[in-house]
């Protein structure tokens, strides 16, 4: 699968040849200047909460490209009351086939409200399952024991991590993270972009490889195979 970085926590993965895009945070954030969302190919469009940081984008985006959303219940609501009726919604524990992926709702740690202030339900984590093969995505949160049970659900070909700490967990809990769902393949995201979250990529890179683990830290519009 590859997999396109747009920072923050913003980044396509393509499936069975649909373009999945997360938390779509780009015309905000100056280190991602270079990328023009009206490029960008949205299928489907995932949210796994609603601070600015992961959703800036995601009118602008949906109304562009015409992807479903999906996302928690609350979400799904608002997006609703803004014009975008191309909706899905979930909650935790909830699992849906979309025909070339299916998307399982897990739990993540972290607050969640609309940038108008509006109540934006529970953060959540994302299971994707496909026959190319299966990825989990853990949205902000915290390290948390119920992330044992992912290793139960679902072999993981990658995962995609926050790292930067302060707001999510910090590259120690991740490691920790990547140990209890049982995979060594990390991406890291939600890092560098503010001055809260800077993180040193050396010294986060050795602590990754000395847990036998490989981390992918990716430039902003570029793309990996995973």
């Amino acid at each position: 699968m590859k997999l396109t970085y747009y920072g923050q926590s913003c980044f396509a993965v393509e499936v069975n040849g649909k373009s999945l895009l997360f938390d779509p945070f780009i015309t905000a954030n100056e280190f991602a200047k270079n990328i023009k969302i009206r490029d960008i190919k949205a299928d489907f469009i995932l949210l796994s909460h609603g601070h600015s940081d992961h959703i800036a984008d995601c009118i602008t985006i949906a109304r562009g490209t015409g992807a479903k959303v999906i996302c928690i219940f609350e979400i799904a609501e608002w997006l609703n009351k803004h014009g975008i009726a191309n909706t899905h919604p979930m909650n935790i524990g909830g699992k849906w086939d979309f025909g070339d992926f299916t998307v399982k709702c897990v739990v993540a740690q972290h607050s969640s409200n609309l940038p108008d202030g509006s109540y934006g339900g529970t953060a959540m984590g994302f299971i994707i399952y496909s026959k190319e093969g299966n990825f989990y995505y853990s949205g902000d949160t915290a390290l948390t024991l119920d992330m044992q049970l992912i290793a139960k659900w679902v072999k993981l070909n990658f995962a995609i991590l926050p790292i930067g700490d302060n707001f999510t967990m910090g590259y120690t809990d991740a490691i920790s993270a990547a140990e209890m769902i049982n995979c060594r393949n990390i991406v890291g995201v939600h890092y560098d972009t503010f001055g809260f979250i800077k993180i040193d990529h050396d010294k986060v890179k050795k602590a990754f490889t000395g847990a036998g683990c490989t981390l992918h830290l990716v430039e902003i519009g570029k793309s990996i195979t995973l």
